[in-house]
């Protein structure tokens, strides 16, 4: 990557790609990473397993993603600070908001382990299923204030003009995550407890390194530092923030609810097959997200300067990169559904045939997921939260409930995989009509 890439530069197809690349790379292996526990346990402990952790996943992903809703709204208001050319005050504000999410990650690493077992209980585990969740989860909610600073510092590495050393943090926790799961599952046969383990140490390495990096004196534009609460601009990082919140405390609802859903139309064997999607919906998703985390801080610094020229430029631009993003992923979705599959549950053969089929089905939703995402950054990145909130809010949780719940009445376990595909098809609708009617607003 070029190491001269400014904020304030003119972005071309290939300065804009090269910038973007390092977050698009970062958030893809974070994602593989977490893969990671779900082939191990399937493959080294069985299936059983395997659905209590794609169970329980979705809550505590829920209570770590406030450091998203931290690391977006923060860093558009950072950079949109430092392209007013106020570097000093944006410092402050970064400094506030690491202090803010360290505190707010003890806070809900205690809830979940006051709230973990009810949880499950709430959505139907049981038996052995319920014990695997419960043990799972109480490793994970340790390292749950490391995963709010690593899923914040996602983002404001790039804010800071260090995307590619946010890579590299990237792939030191990414490593770690897989040595250990090698180690503990496949190794020491520690089954979920080893997989747990392993993944709240590589949290911590993804969230721990970069503030030791931030705390200490460095080449970027950022330093940890002591900080003053602001409520105002709390409230207002939190308000631009909220629809990266939303999208991810909606997809773990959704996801709660996807489920309840097999469990009553399709049982274990579904609850595992969706395990399998979710982790390739995750990896292919985590593309779409780390060019918009790429691209924000840009957008940012452009509206911060009043480039409108620069800021139509960019719009158009992300438009054909996401199409041919979006093209790719569901050609590789359709000609490698066999070998994902296979490689996590070929074990078993009708868990096999029911998870190919999902696939072919599901990975419609990738021609139209990666504009909805890039809209709501976008809107984002000009600071208007509540815009991005909407888009974010219909796509991730009204739409999807809607189709969840209505299309399995028609098609049974079909209409389940099938409704994520409707909902993308509506959310990419939505996008369009706020891109038009925002337009003069914002002059993009």
């Amino acid at each position: 990557m070029e190491t001269n890439i400014r904020l304030s530069d003119h972005f071309t197809y290939k300065r804009l790609f090269r910038f973007t690349l390092p977050s698009i790379v970062m958030l893809v292996f974070t994602s593989i990473y977490g893969v990671v526990d779900g082939f191990f346990v399937s493959n080294f402990v069985g299936k059983t397993a395997f659905a209590a952790v794609n169970f329980i996943m979705p809550f505590l992903v829920m209570l770590g993603c406030i450091g998203f809703m931290f690391g977006t709204g923060g860093g558009a208001l950072i950079a949109k600070t430092m392209g007013e050319g106020n570097t000093q005050r944006a410092n402050r504000i970064f400094s506030m908001l690491i202090w803010v999410s360290c505190a707010c990650g003890l806070v809900f690493a205690l809830l979940g382990q006051i709230l973990l077992r009810p949880v499950a209980l709430l959505l139907g585990a049981e038996g052995t299923m319920l014990s695997e969740c419960i043990v799972y989860g109480r490793i994970i909610l340790l390292a749950i204030p490391a995963y709010v600073l690593q899923y914040e510092f996602q983002c404001l590495f790039v804010t800071a003009e260090k995307p590619k050393l946010g890579l590299y943090v990237t792939v030191a926790a990414g490593l770690t995550n897989v040595a250990l799961d090698a180690l503990f599952v496949a190794g020491f046969s520690w089954g979920v407890v080893g997989a747990a383990a392993a993944t709240a140490l590589s949290q911590c390495v993804g969230g721990v390194l970069p503030l030791i990096y931030f705390a200490r004196p460095n080449t970027s534009k950022l330093r940890l530092q002591r900080a003053g609460f602001e409520q105002r601009t709390m409230l207002k990082i939190c308000a631009n923030g909220s629809s990266e919140l939303m999208s991810n405390i909606s997809m773990s609802l959704v996801g709660m609810l996807y489920n309840i859903q097999l469990l009553r139309y399709a049982g274990e064997n579904g609850i595992a097959a969706y395990g399998v999607l979710m982790y390739v919906n995750m990896i292919f998703q985590a593309a779409f997200l780390g060019y918009a985390v790429g691209s924000a801080p840009i957008i940012s610094y452009h509206y911060g300067a009043r480039n409108e020229r620069e800021l139509h430029s960019l719009l158009v631009r992300s438009m054909v990169i996401v199409s041919g993003f979006a093209v790719a992923m569901f050609a590789a979705a359709e000609l490698f559904a066999k070998q994902l599959a296979t490689l996590f549950v070929g074990y078993d053969a009708a868990l096999m045939a029911m998870t190919l089929r999902a696939f072919i089905i599901y990975s419609f939703s990738f021609l139209f997921s990666g504009f909805a995402i890039f809209g709501s950054s976008f809107f984002t990145a000009l600071n208007d939260g509540l815009t991005s909130a909407l888009i974010s809010f219909l796509r991730t949780l009204v739409l999807q409930v809607a189709a969840v719940l209505l299309l399995p009445l028609i098609w049974k376990v079909d209409g389940i995989w099938l409704s994520i595909v409707v909902a993308e098809i509506m959310a990419v609708a939505v996008t369009a009509v706020f891109l038009a009617i925002k337009r003069r607003q914002y002059r993009y």
